[in-house]
């Protein structure tokens, strides 16, 4: 909305704060009826601009979850952040370890973009507490795991300066890009795969492709708070159904790969 002019004597022009605005306030002398004109000019513009994007209705968001082909474990997940308000109306993501799969939500409920990712070498959904301090020295097979949980995530800048999105300060737990690895690990061929069972390769950190990192993730996660969950491990059939554990949310220095 740009400078209104309100009808009467000639108006006075003081800056606001927004681009592009610039409100015409008129003398004081301006007569009421005026004043009252002006006013209801600046309502009917003030209606006319865009306003923010409405939450998505359970009915779409179910849509788009069918469109996806998230798995029910997922939908789940997703109904408690959005339904439930759990997400508290921050975007978020979900990291399906069974399909090994990123889906990232924008705070609307809108599906900004899903990702095969790789994910931690070892199965489980515990964590050592004292891994974030063996990424220096090395942390052995058996803790490379993606631990399942609730986390309130975080961007931020590792040692090298990269972007990545911290889920877990302690454990050096982050979701980043496809970075230079061993050749025999194969990791952007395992990426690539249609199969989720090569997908177990990262020290435990969840690991997607520089572009879908760059278009989806960077865009929805990297502006600021957001909230991630990680399903756990697929449970033997006659296991109760899952439970989440709540992080703290934290800050990494360092991470993983």
């Amino acid at each position: 909305m740009k400078g209104l002019k309100l009808l009467g004597r000639r108006a006075v022009t003081r800056r606001v704060s927004g681009p592009g605005w610039a409100l015409k306030c008129p003398p004081r002398s301006l007569q009421l009826p005026q004043l009252l004109l002006g006013a209801a000019l600046i309502s009917m513009a003030l209606a006319a601009e865009p306003a923010h994007a409405a939450r998505l209705s359970a009915t779409a968001v179910q849509a788009q979850m069918d469109a996806a082909a998230l798995s029910p474990q997922a939908q789940q997940m997703v109904r408690m952040a959005l339904d439930g308000g759990d997400a508290q109306g921050r975007p978020f993501a979900v990291v399906d370890k069974k399909e090994a799969r990123l889906l990232v939500f924008r705070a609307d409920g809108r599906l900004a973009g899903a990702s095969s990712a790789l994910l931690g070498l070892a199965r489980g959904d515990t964590l050592d507490p004292n891994v974030g301090q063996m990424v220096s020295t090395g942390i052995p097979p058996a803790l490379r795991t993606t631990p399942s949980g609730r986390y309130d995530s975080q961007p931020g800048r590792n040692l090298k300066g990269e972007l990545v999105i911290w889920v877990d300060y302690d454990a050096a737990f982050a979701i980043h890009r496809l970075r230079p690895s061993p050749a025999s690990e194969r990791r952007a061929e395992r990426l690539a795969s249609p199969s989720p069972d090569d997908n177990r390769i990262s020290l435990g950190c969840v690991i997607v492709t520089g572009e879908f990192f760059d278009q989806v993730v960077r865009p929805v996660l990297g502006e600021g708070p957001g909230v991630v969950y990680v399903l756990p491990e697929p449970p033997p059939q006659d296991d109760p159904p899952m439970t989440l554990s709540a992080a703290p949310a934290q800050r990494l220095v360092t991470g993983r790969l």
